[in-house]
């Protein structure tokens, strides 16, 4: 099954997906209903939607509708799990070499921005203040019950879904944010492209490789140039171990979406430039049409334009430098000495 979210005709609307690849038509489900609520509801109430919509709703071609983010999660999870983008970025990002022995341990995760999604052909603009921006070509797991302190296979039974998921990032302002060793915050904060649709487990079996891993085929376009292809099995770990690691000592619910993080070979141009050592192929900017394919499950393309102008926005100044004097209250009168122990300056101890 294959589920959406749309705009058509001033409305919006979750439907199920059915038809070939190029010919996709949508039928609209029940007044209400969400991809969110079927995630939560489960596999076989989500698959008596399906048939209803199908028996019940006109079919309205893929082509006629704006395609949105195919469902609001309650949050966002993204993870770093192919080694050789690490070995690529960390030498474009922080000009280091190599993978940390940490990385290696347990698949690392941020919380990214879900007010920040945008649908598999929606605009993407420039974040403001950035000159290097990049694509990242990802796939990532919907939740479909929540769980804490999983087992990986436990976590099989919690997965709803698959799609596409492209981590749009600044660089400059990534590698500026990460020094303070906290982020990547802004630098990842302006969009994430989700979609064009959620694929329920049982369409991507046939993928499924002997070790548990889907095996299939990543490929990311600037234009009419390849400059991306991988394999999902390349990561390091599976999504069931990802999930099972995400609820470790607290819960994943209906709805979270964990990405897998960036595959290598070209998953993102931050990759290509530090093993290139030279920004080529070159950043992305407005015009550039970002187009990134997952086999299985569809593909989304996106256009870089122009964003606001860092100059028209309101200033957010520098930290104020620290006083060595500041403290709470008013100053002690002159001449008057406190019970030691009680000052906050050195002098006063």
């Amino acid at each position: 099954m294959r589920f959406a979210r749309c705009a058509h005709a001033g409305a919006e609307f979750s439907a199920v997906v059915t038809g070939a690849s190029g010919e996709e038509v949508l039928h609209a489900l029940r007044a209400g209903t969400t991809v969110l609520d079927l995630a939560g509801a489960g596999h076989d109430a989500a698959r008596e939607a399906a048939d209803w919509a199908v028996r019940s709703s006109p079919a309205v071609p893929v082509a006629d509708v704006r395609l949105l983010p195919p469902l609001t999660p309650p949050s966002v999870r993204d993870f770093v799990t192919f080694e050789e983008h690490v070995e690529g970025v960390v030498q474009s990002v922080s000009g280091g070499a190599g993978v940390v022995p940490q990385w290696y341990e347990a698949p690392t995760f941020y919380f990214t921005n879900p007010h920040g999604l945008i649908g598999a052909h929606d605009d993407v603009p420039v974040p403001p203040g950035c000159r290097l921006f990049d694509f990242e070509l990802e796939v990532a797991v919907v939740v479909g019950a929540p769980g804490a302190n999983l087992s990986p296979r436990a976590a099989r039974e919690h997965v709803f879904g698959y799609t596409v998921l492209n981590d749009f990032s600044a660089r400059d302002l990534q590698g500026r944010e990460m020094k303070v060793n906290l982020g990547p915050a802004k630098g990842k904060d302006s969009a994430t492209a989700l979609g064009p649709w959620v694929v329920t487990p049982e369409e991507l079996e046939t993928f499924r490789d002997d070790e548990g891993y889907l095996a299939l085929e990543l490929q990311a376009f600037v234009g009419d140039r390849r400059v991306g292809r991988d394999l999902l099995s390349n990561a390091g770990w599976t999504f069931e171990e990802m999930i099972a690691y995400a609820s470790r000592g607290t819960w994943v619910r209906p709805g979270d979406v964990l990405g897998s993080g960036t595959c290598g070979n070209g998953g993102c141009l931050a990759e290509l430039w530090g093993r290139h050592g030279a920004q080529e192929p070159p950043a992305l900017a407005p015009g550039d049409v970002v187009r990134l394919e997952v086999e299985g499950i569809g593909a989304l393309s996106n256009r870089v334009v122009a964003g606001p102008d860092l100059a028209d926005l309101p200033v957010v100044p520098p930290a104020r430098p620290r006083h060595p004097q500041r403290r709470r209250g008013a100053p002690p009168p002159t001449g008057t000495v406190e019970i030691a122990g009680t000052g906050t300056d050195e002098g006063e101890r």
